[in-house]
């Protein structure tokens, strides 16, 4: 079945940096479009960064753009998720999710926790 497992949260100072990976299994991963999304306590989800699978597009949220970038290792099955200049408002839950086809439908990974605080 699908599996995605996503780790590299932690705590980090306000400007500092961290990278998240997800790990992803029981699909062809290649092919599918994969994306991070985080929720902050008292708040909804949202939508974070894209990586599409075909031609290496990205898409990403405003208030992450030039901060924060995606990215995927087809061999490895793995999703990436380089975060610099961390604010203590990207203090969330983060979670990877796959598009499966034909289907299309998404799934999610279970989160990993950031906190960006002094």
């Amino acid at each position: 079945q699908v599996q995605l497992v996503e780790s590299g949260g932690g705590l980090v100072q306000p400007g500092g940096s961290l990278r998240l990976s997800c790990t992803a299994s029981g699909f062809t991963f290649r092919s599918s479009t994969m994306s991070w999304y985080r929720q902050a306590p008292g708040k909804e989800r949202e939508f974070v960064a894209a990586t599409f699978s075909a031609g290496g597009r990205t898409s990403a949220a405003d208030s992450v753009k030039g901060r924060f970038t995606i990215s995927r290792d087809n061999a490895k099955n793995t999703l990436y998720l380089q975060m610099n200049s961390l604010k203590p408002e990207d203090t969330a839950a983060y979670y990877c999710t796959a598009v499966v086809g034909p289907s299309y439908m998404t799934y999610w990974g279970q989160g990993t926790q950031v906190t960006v605080s002094s």
